[in-house]
């Protein structure tokens, strides 16, 4: 059955002949049939509604079929729209029709044979263009499903480190395993106060450079053992269990904040330096219980502070008396 809302828009500068066509396709049962009586106006009209289907003649003053068609191809491929493109010709030869194809058009109906031609090529234009909604659709959905997957992976695609789920869960496994063996971990977060700055002066992919290089330096200066992710557009984590906190300073980790803030980072714009703000949180079983989101949430609290002061700022957490 054909589709009463598939959009035809009727393309012809000879008032008899589209009089004829919409009658036909009215007939048929097509209900969003528009006319333009030129290709001018066909593509003000199209802007303003793109056709599922533009049935145009090939010869029209002015502006042609062809030229008409390769108008069209180009806002499509900017919209993410598909017309499908049909000419009425009278031109039968093998060059001519090649040449068509190449610029873009779908199909041909012969003026000689309007009657026996229109409305099966017209069916068949609109069952494709029912088959690419379709697969918009699917597309649509399928795009959806990669944005789930990867909003549910555990690794940053960008700098391959650890994203914030996965932080959160190797957090999870660290706060059970101090509670059960009596260790003690330290978090510490790392922002970047000019994130914002850094990212309008060079642009987003150096930007994206500046993060993968952050994020190697760091994997560079802790230990094997230790967890580097990246929590967001501004923020590293870095988790490290250790026996006890005896010997969990600021001072202890001042090759970390040296080696952001002192160092610059290569890029293809050359090498760049970076402000990095680090709080650092340090807990041990009197802490229990904590969720890793608390902590998280204390490390991010505590940030400004480090950006204003420069230094590390730590805090020993523990549970109130």
């Amino acid at each position: 059955m054909p589709n009463p809302h598939l959009s035809i828009l009727v393309v012809d500068d000879a008032k008899f002949s589209s009089v004829m066509i919409g009658r036909a396709l009215s007939k048929a049962g097509y209900q969003d049939i528009r006319f333009a009586s030129s290709a001018a106006d066909a593509l003000t009209q199209h802007a303003q509604r793109p056709a599922h289907v533009l049935l145009a003649d090939w010869l029209m003053p002015e502006m042609d079929g062809l030229e008409l068609t390769g108008q069209i191809r180009q806002r499509d491929a900017l919209s993410g729209h598909y017309s499908y493109v049909i000419l009425l010709t009278g031109r039968d030869s093998e060059n001519a029709l090649g040449l068509a194809f190449d610029h873009g058009v779908d199909d041909f109906i012969s003026k000689s044979a309007m009657n026996e031609q229109l409305l099966p090529r017209i069916f068949a234009a609109d069952r494709l263009c029912a088959s690419l909604q379709q697969l918009k659709q699917e597309n649509h959905q399928l795009a959806e499903s990669v944005a789930s997957l990867e909003e549910h992976s555990l690794h940053d695609p960008l700098t391959g480190l650890g994203n914030c789920r996965y932080l959160q869960q190797r957090l999870t496994a660290s706060l059970r395993q101090m509670e059960n063996r009596g260790t003690a971990l330290y978090y510490l977060q790392i922002g970047l106060p000019d994130a914002n700055a850094l990212r309008e002066r060079y642009g987003k992919p150096v930007y994206a450079e500046i993060l993968c290089a952050i994020g190697a330096r760091l994997q560079q200066l802790v230990r094997p053992l230790d967890v580097v992710c990246r929590i967001d557009e501004q923020q590293f984590g870095l988790l490290a269990l250790v026996d006890d906190l005896k010997g969990c300073s600021p001072s202890s980790f001042k090759r970390l904040h040296e080696g952001l803030n002192l160092r610059a980072l290569k890029t293809s714009e050359g090498f760049i330096s970076i402000k990095a703000g680090i709080s650092l949180i340090s807990l041990d079983a009197d802490a229990l219980p904590v969720t890793p989101q608390a902590i998280i949430e204390r490390a991010a609290a505590l940030l400004p502070s480090a950006y204003s002061t420069g230094r590390i700022v730590p805090f020993r957490l523990k549970q109130s008396a």
